[in-house]
């Protein structure tokens, strides 16, 4: 059995991942200009911009393709997750987003009366937007082609 320290050996996933902090740590100044504040919490959160998700699963997939070729099967593979990744980010979760929100309201009417109920809040920001699922995937390919300019 390999050692597990030849994890930080693999170019891809420490790229990929590296991907994916950065797109995350992006999101505070984003959100500082965005909306005036200083949102540490959005290193933990998901949604907002850019996405971290997409940044994370297209450098993977460019890492594949610059590692083992853009024909092979690996980068179909690594493109297919990409894609499904980004989907569920844009699509499936900002729909889950957008019902929060609207069972939110719901509460916030139902409790404006006498109610025996505890008022429990949904997260609403789940998913992303096209437009940050797109900056998030150019940010994850540029890191990935500077990673192999810099190595």
């Amino acid at each position: 059995m390999q050692d597990f320290s030849d994890i930080l050996h693999n170019q891809v996933l420490v790229v990929a991942i590296a991907a994916c902090l950065i797109a995350q740590v992006l999101k505070i100044p984003v959100e500082l200009g965005t909306h005036g504040k200083l949102n540490i919490r959005a290193l933990v959160e998901t949604g907002g911009m850019p996405s971290a998700h997409s940044a994370f699963v297209t450098a993977l997939a460019t890492g594949v393709g610059q590692t083992l070729g853009w024909a092979s099967p690996e980068f179909a593979i690594a493109v297919v997750f990409a894609v499904i990744v980004m989907y569920d980010a844009a699509g499936v979760r900002q729909a889950a987003g957008k019902q929060a929100r609207v069972l939110n309201q719901i509460i916030d009417e139902f409790f404006q009366g006498e109610h025996q109920f505890t008022e429990t809040r949904l997260k609403e920001l789940l998913g992303h937007t096209p437009f940050q699922v797109i900056v998030g995937s150019i940010l994850g390919v540029a890191i990935s082609w500077l990673a192999e300019i810099a190595y």
